[in-house]
């Protein structure tokens, strides 16, 4: 019996429980899927590519590097095996030809190229990107790939760390005026591009990423790119481009992560601070500029005289000398006032006298 009290009394507490706290139920669930989530996100971002000491680099050539017209790199300019830089490119960074930092850098894009390589692939690209929309992932394009026209969108998906990497067998080509944009959070420092050859952005093409070529890098006129061009075994040719090197803040390395260090708006006033107070581009790295002195004037170059007339300044004066003034501008007042008050009484007409005949 008393087992049996014990029973009766124990149900109904257990009933009023659940009946007090319905939500928990629905908080554990909420916990389930924020973890699925999270872990579907995981498993669709893979993980960045590191550059290493690459990473400083606007641009890393193998042969040689060309420019035409004014080109700026925000980053540093590498070259090895060559030797040659032709057309003067603005360097904000350093340059290194042939030297320790570049063949270490070189290196380095060798171990990036061939760990983006060899990632698994998630889908096919097809072979124009033309309207398309990335998400998160490793993408591959069997053959030959084109951004036509218009743009291709990558989408983060919220994912600050999401990463983009795109295998493409043979050459990778841009359309003139053509775009690679970044939403919901992409960022340029977690796109790569891993070209088997050569590749070729159009004239005005606003591209984002690492360019990683077995072979040659060309520029056309007016491209503009947010990330680097690093060619591994050929050359590097440039033509009036702006490159902007993506670092995300939290990685040196291009591991990615947190936000970038350099926005398009930075950028832009990076380009402007660039100028000078003049107007003028700054100085490449190495370059020196050389200021013009006045020499003496000799006999055979007359000197040119331009008369000036100046005005005398006037001393300042002493408080004792304010004082002074002050008190004669008193004075000439007070004596203002008595001549004032002269005239007046002078000009009235005198009053009757009290005393004199009577006649009556």
């Amino acid at each position: 019996m008393k087992c049996g009290v014990l029973t009766k009394h124990r149900s109904p507490r257990r009933d009023r429980s659940a009946h007090r706290h319905p939500q928990a139920g629905l908080l554990v669930l909420a916990a389930l899927v924020a973890s699925l989530v999270l872990a579907s996100t995981a498993i669709a971002s893979p993980a960045s590519v590191g550059l290493g000491t690459a990473a400083s680099f606007s641009v890393l050539g193998g042969s040689t590097v060309t420019n035409t017209g004014p080109t700026t790199m925000f980053g540093d300019l590498g070259l090895s095996p060559g030797s040659s830089v032709t057309g003067a490119p603005v360097v904000l960074g350093q340059t290194h030809v042939d030297d320790a930092l570049a063949i270490g850098a070189k290196n380095a894009l060798t171990t990036a190229y061939n760990d983006a390589a060899s990632r698994s692939s998630e889908g096919s690209t097809g072979t124009d990107l033309s309207g398309q929309t990335f998400a998160p992932g490793v993408h591959t394009a069997t053959g030959s790939l084109l951004l036509a026209s218009g743009s291709v969108i990558l989408n983060a998906e919220g994912n600050p760390n999401a990463v983009f990497i795109f295998q493409i067998a043979s050459t990778l080509t841009t359309g003139s005026n053509t775009a690679v944009q970044l939403v919901n959070g992409a960022q340029a420092c977690n796109v790569f591009w891993q070209v088997g050859s050569s590749a070729t952005l159009g004239t005005g093409t606003r591209f984002v990423g690492t360019v990683m070529a077995a072979a040659t890098i060309t520029a056309n006129t007016a491209a503009t790119i947010h990330g680097r061009l690093l060619a591994q075994s050929a050359a590097v040719n440039l033509d009036t481009n702006t490159i902007t090197t993506s670092t995300c803040a939290s990685s040196g390395s291009g591991s990615g992560g947190g936000t970038e260090a350099s926005t398009p708006e930075e950028t832009a006033a990076l380009e402007a601070a660039s100028k000078g107070p003049s107007g003028g581009e700054t100085k490449p790295t190495g370059q020196t500029t050389t200021t013009p002195t006045t020499s003496t004037t000799t006999a055979s170059t007359p000197a040119v005289v331009v008369a000036t007339t100046t005005r005398p300044v006037a001393p300042r004066s002493t408080s004792a000398e304010r004082a002074r003034a002050a008190r004669r501008r008193a004075a000439a007042r007070r004596r203002a006032l008595r001549a004032a008050h002269r005239r007046h009484t002078q000009a009235r007409p005198a009053r009757p006298g009290h005393r004199g005949a009577f006649t009556g």
